[in-house]
C-alpha cells in the first residue's frame, strides 16, 4: 500500500483535473485514477458538437439557470466565474469567442486541443494519472479499492476527491457504481437530465419517422415553451428544446404518470393566417393535400390526422396546426440523458465539499445533486466545484497536518 501523502482524485473528467491541477499548482502530490483507458472521455465527446465551454450572459442571470441549487453553487462559481473559465482555456492556447445565442466555445471548435495542453500542464505539475483503475470503495483501514488489469490495488490518501460523473452516457465511464459505496442518506436518486421523453404514440409512427426532424417547432407543457427542432427517435422526442424543458416535465410526470404537451408546427403564423390559408384551397382537396401545401412534414402530417378529423374545417384545422397534442409518458432512459439530476445532497457535505460522514473525503462535479441546461452551464459548474473541492482538501490537510 503507498505511503499516505498522495491526494487521490477518482475521475478524470473536468472536475476531476480540475481539482488535480489546482492541487499539483501548490506542490500536493496528485494522482487522478479512472476506470478508462484514457481521460476524460465525455469531455471529448462533448466537444464532437463544439465545446460550449460556458456562456457569455449577465452572471446573475447565470446563476440562475442552476435553479433550487442557485444558492449552493452560487459562491462556487463567483470564485471562479466563466470569465475565469474562458482565460483559464485561453491561457492553455486555445482563444475563445462567443456565438450569436452567447454560448462561449473555443475557436478550434474541438474539446481535443485543450485536452491535450491541460494534460501537458497537469504532467508539468506532476500529476500522475491511474488509468483503468476502477473505484471499488474502502478497505477495513479506510485505504482505497481499485479493481486494475493486475487485480486488486489498495491505496492509502491523505485525501479523496470523488469526481465520478453521474450516470449518462455510461459508455464513456461515468456508470454511477459510486452511489454503491456512499450511505443511502447522502444520496438523492440519480435520474435523467437534458434528456428525451417517450411518447404514448404507436411504435409504427416511430418506426417509420425514426430521426426525422420537426422544424423550428414550439413545444409547450406544464406551463412553458421553447422553440427549436424536435427529433422524432425510437420511442419519442429529442432536441434541444425539450432538453430546456426536461427537468419541468420529469417533474410533471413523476407528479401525475402522464403529461400531455403541445406542438405549434407554424409559430410564425396566427391561427387566423393558416385559416385563411386553408380556405383559400380548393374545396375538394383532402385534408393531408392541405397540409402538405402549407409545407408540413409527413410526421407532423401524421401527428395532425391523429389529432383532427379527417374532414376538419379550416379553423380546427389551424388550431390543432398551432396545438397538436402529444402524450408522454416518461423520460428516456438514462443511459441517453446529456447530464444527470440526484447525487451526492447538500446536506451530505460541508462547505468545502467534504462528506460530513467521512472526513477527508470531498465530492465534485456531476455526482453531485445539482442540474443545470445545456448551454455552458454544465462544464461552469464541473470546473468550480473541482476547483472548490480542491480548496476544502487544502483547508482540511492545514488543520489536520
Amino acid at each position: 500500500m503507498q505511503t499516505p501523502h498522495i491526494i487521490a482524485v477518482i475521475g478524470a473528467g473536468p472536475a476531476g483535473l480540475a481539482a488535480a491541477e489546482s492541487l499539483s499548482a501548490d506542490g500536493f502530490d496528485v494522482v487522478v485514477y479512472d476506470q478508462m483507458p484514457s481521460p476524460a472521455r465525455k469531455f471529448l465527446m462533448a466537444g464532437r458538437s463544439g465545446l460550449n465551454l460556458t456562456h457569455a450572459e449577465d452572471l446573475e442571470k447565470f446563476l440562475s439557470r442552476y435553479g433550487a441549487s442557485a444558492s449552493w453553487l452560487e459562491p462556487m462559481i463567483r470564485e471562479f466565474p466563466p470569465q475565469a473559465l474562458r482565460e483559464w482555456a485561453e491561457e492553455l492556447g486555445q482563444p475563445c469567442f462567443t456565438g450569436s445565442s452567447g454560448r462561449v466555445f473555443p475557436k478550434a471548435m474541438k474539446a481535443s486541443p485543450l485536452l491535450r495542453a491541460w494534460l501537458a500542464r497537469l504532467a508539468a505539475q506532476n500529476t500522475v494519472f491511474a488509468l483503468r483503475h476502477r473505484w471499488t470503495g474502502w478497505d477495513e483501514t479506510g485505504g482505497l479499492r481499485f479493481e486494475t488489469p493486475q487485480g486488486e490495488k489498495r491505496v492509502a490518501a491523505a485525501a479523496t476527491i470523488l469526481a465520478s460523473g453521474g450516470a449518462s452516457w455510461p459508455r464513456l465511464g461515468s456508470d454511477g457504481g459510486w452511489t454503491h459505496f456512499l450511505t443511502p442518506e447522502s444520496l438523492s436518486p440519480l435520474q435523467p437530465a437534458n434528456c428525451g421523453f417517450r411518447t404514448a404514440l404507436p411504435p409504427e409512427f416511430h418506426e417509420q419517422f425514426h430521426g426525422e426532424v420537426l422544424h423550428s417547432v414550439t413545444i409547450g407543457g406544464a406551463g412553458q415553451s421553447a422553440r427549436g427542432d424536435v427529433t422524432l427517435t425510437r420511442q419519442g422526442i429529442e432536441g434541444a428544446p425539450v432538453y430546456r424543458l426536461s427537468a419541468l416535465w420529469r417533474e410533471a410526470l413523476r407528479r401525475k404518470g402522464r403529461l400531455q404537451i403541445t406542438l405549434d408546427f407554424r409559430p410564425g403564423l396566427t391561427q387566423e393566417i393558416l385559416q385563411s390559408r386553408l380556405e383559400g384551397f380548393r374545396e375538394r382537396e383532402s385534408q393531408s393535400g392541405r397540409l402538405r401545401r402549407l409545407g408540413l412534414s409527413p410526421a407532423a402530417r401524421w401527428l395532425l390526422r391523429e389529432a383532427a378529423p379527417t374532414h376538419s374545417g379550416a379553423g380546427i384545422l389551424a388550431q390543432h396546426i398551432k396545438s397538436c397534442p402529444l402524450d408522454l409518458v416518461a423520460p428516456d432512459s438514462l443511459a441517453r440523458a446529456i447530464s444527470t439530476a440526484g447525487g451526492v445532497r447538500r446536506e451530505a457535505l460541508d462547505d468545502g465539499l467534504m462528506l460530513r460522514q467521512r472526513p477527508g473525503v470531498f465530492a465534485a462535479g456531476e455526482m453531485l445533486d445539482w442540474e443545470a441546461p445545456t448551454g455552458g452551464y454544465l462544464l461552469q459548474a464541473c470546473f468550480a466545484t473541482g476547483r472548490r473541492a480542491a480548496q476544502g482538501v487544502k483547508n482540511h490537510l492545514r488543520q489536520n497536518p
